[in-house]
């Protein structure tokens, strides 16, 4: 059987875009197209898809391929900051405007002047502060908490979100003249299941900079199931499978079933006689597909009981580890995985002792 090496290799010819956006599927280079066209001018943009797409780096290309990419580039994850801390992280505060400023400190408006500020995730914003925001974006000011001094910013203003704008606008969790300000152009930025063709690709971006001896070999059959695999996790989720098949099999040779092990997060660290746990979201959340006794091999023994509590509480408890490693850490993001609200994960995560930063 053919095996083809993945490994990095140099384009002199290769553009400053396309070293940002890897690939040559017709999605990519839709993309990169209507990414040169946008970046001429200064106006707001939106960018949809799914987690793990690669919006950060579209709205960095935006940035670099226009005339403000001398400028500062400010990214901000809305669902990161705690809500009654976004107004002074991006905005700026006075000393004494509140408990713990002890000092001035510039927002992130007036520290990225000139530049671009990407606000990513945006849908998760307070709907108090997108009033702020609204205002903003329509006067081109700002007032840092505490003072009452209007500063004009001039910032190219970029955001994203994978939710549903339409439904949070139709719900009243999101302003419309706000969806309007911020997508004078909305882009879709795809997801990796659109653009399969461009696996190789980005395998050997990531593996650029790795050592020799850490670049795995894929089997024709291994190349193959991975682009038949769904990517619910898009680039994000290629990128931690690079990194973890160079941990786990640095410089061998990859078959279909090793891939198979490496897709399952949980089950390409476990031994390999050991039934692999599957990820399958159902409605409440946590449950697996099969039994949870099944799941872990642990049958019921005649006459031996079984503390299914603490199985149950296993299985979530991995299935947490999954979610949040199929999402990079952004639990917003791990909750709609594992269908819970956001609160709820956060719940979950403190019974267990998980600790993650919250996003």
């Amino acid at each position: 059987m053919e095996t083809k090496m993945i490994e990095g290799g140099h384009n002199n010819a290769m553009t400053a875009l396309e070293a940002l956006i890897i690939g040559h599927s017709p999605a990519a280079q839709h993309l990169r197209e209507m990414i040169r066209r946008v970046a001429r001018s200064n106006a707001s943009v939106m960018l949809c898809g799914p987690s793990g797409s690669g919006k950060e780096l579209v709205a960095r290309a935006i940035h670099d391929e226009g005339v403000r990419s001398g400028k500062p580039f400010a990214a901000i994850n809305c669902g990161a900051i705690p809500g009654e801390l976004i107004e002074s992280e991006l905005f700026g505060h006075e000393k004494g405007s509140f408990t713990g400023a002890t000092a001035r400190r510039l927002g992130h408006f007036e520290a990225s002047e000139g530049g671009t500020i990407f606000l990513d995730e945006i849908g998760d914003m307070r709907f108090d502060m997108q009033v702020k925001l609204l205002r903003v974006l329509e006067d081109r000011t700002i007032v840092r908490v505490g003072s009452s001094e209007v500063r004009g910013v001039d910032v190219r203003v970029i955001s994203a979100t994978h939710q549903d704008l339409d439904s949070a606008i139709a719900d009243g969790k999101f302003r419309e003249d706000l969806f309007f300000r911020l997508g004078v152009v909305v882009l879709q930025v795809p997801s990796l299941a659109s653009r399969v063709e461009d696996i190789p690709a980005l395998i050997r971006h990531f593996q650029r900079k790795m050592p020799g001896e850490a670049k795995c070999r894929f089997e024709d059959a291994a190349m193959a199931l991975l682009m038949q695999h769904r990517w619910p996790g898009n680039v994000r989720e290629l990128r931690n499978f690079v990194e973890r098949a160079s941990v786990l099999h640095g410089g061998e040779t990859l078959g279909a079933d090793d891939v198979a092990m490496l897709l399952n997060p949980t089950a390409a660290f476990a031994p390999r006689y050991a039934a692999p746990i599957s990820f399958v979201p159902t409605p409440t959340g946590l449950e697996e597909s099969a039994a949870p006794a099944a799941a872990h091999g642990k049958a019921p023994a005649p006459g031996r009981p079984i503390d299914l509590k603490r199985e149950i509480e296993t299985i979530e408890l991995e299935q947490i580890h999954v979610a949040l490693d199929l999402a990079d850490g952004i639990i917003s993001e791990a909750a709609r995985l594992l269908t819970l609200k956001r609160t709820t994960l956060i719940e979950k995560m403190r019974k267990y002792g998980v600790h993650q930063q919250a996003a």
